[in-house]
């Protein structure tokens, strides 16, 4: 890859929910996923994958080895499943295993230096998100909301954990919640660039930020997973 030219822009996009090869559902390419965050803007991604959290490390070396650390910033993150419902965990140092009660779960970010990320908002249909018992009983323990999930069942759940923030005075994030290549950058927060490398740097850029997206009918992002699957089989590209 090239690296782009000139100086960094004056604003970016972060995605603070994307999934890669490294998740048991998803096919992108560790190696595929700057090229996509240049052309999309999205300058910092967080890698989330299902209970696994060596994404995050091994992407940061693929930005590396192509140029572009001054660029682009890669948070290593694991989406965990809880025996309550999923989170994420943000700036991990290592996997949190899943199968702990959401304390623990907490418990275990938290000792890791990490942020506590809610995600899915509160959409009902949603299979693995967080019960809003366990919700409740972590609540003052979050750090960060997710306010823009672009595979929520209907929009109006992204308008609620916004609420649900709001109330409380939380950090609003976004994510694409992506499952192939070109649903990074779906979800978004746009802010001043920055290089972002600790949770005090993402919370600096979060509080200057503005929360946007894509939502897309999950019925239809489904389908159009498929279809991007079968092309991405075939050595093809599809939209």
């Amino acid at each position: 890859m090239s690296r782009p030219a000139g100086p960094p822009p004056a604003t970016m996009r972060m995605d603070l929910h994307v999934h890669t090869e490294v998740s048991h559902d998803c096919r992108t390419r560790l190696r595929d996923i700057p090229a996509q965050m240049l052309r999309s803007g999205t300058l910092v991604v967080a890698v989330t994958d299902h209970d696994q959290q060596r994404g995050g490390p091994e992407l940061r070396a693929v930005v590396e080895d192509q140029g572009l650390a001054d660029r682009l910033s890669v948070i290593p993150g694991e989406e965990i499943t809880t025996r309550e419902g999923e989170l994420i965990g943000l700036f991990l140092q290592e996997r949190v295993p899943p199968g702990l009660t959401p304390e623990e779960t907490v418990g275990e970010i938290r000792a890791q230096g990490g942020l506590v990320l809610l995600q899915h908002g509160f959409d009902p249909l949603k299979r693995y998100r967080l019960r809003p018992e366990a919700t409740g009983r972590i609540a003052d323990q979050i750090d960060l909301v997710e306010t823009f999930n672009s595979r929520l069942s209907r929009h109006r759940w992204n308008r609620a954990a916004a609420a649900w923030a709001q109330a409380r005075g939380l950090p609003m994030c976004a994510g694409s919640d992506a499952h192939t290549l070109q649903d990074i950058g779906e979800a978004w927060v746009e802010t001043p660039f920055r290089l972002v490398r600790t949770p005090a740097d993402l919370r600096h850029a979060l509080a200057e930020g503005t929360v946007a997206g894509h939502w897309t009918h999950p019925l239809y992002a489904y389908g159009r997973k498929q279809w991007r699957t079968l092309w991405g089989r075939l050595g093809s590209s599809p939209n």
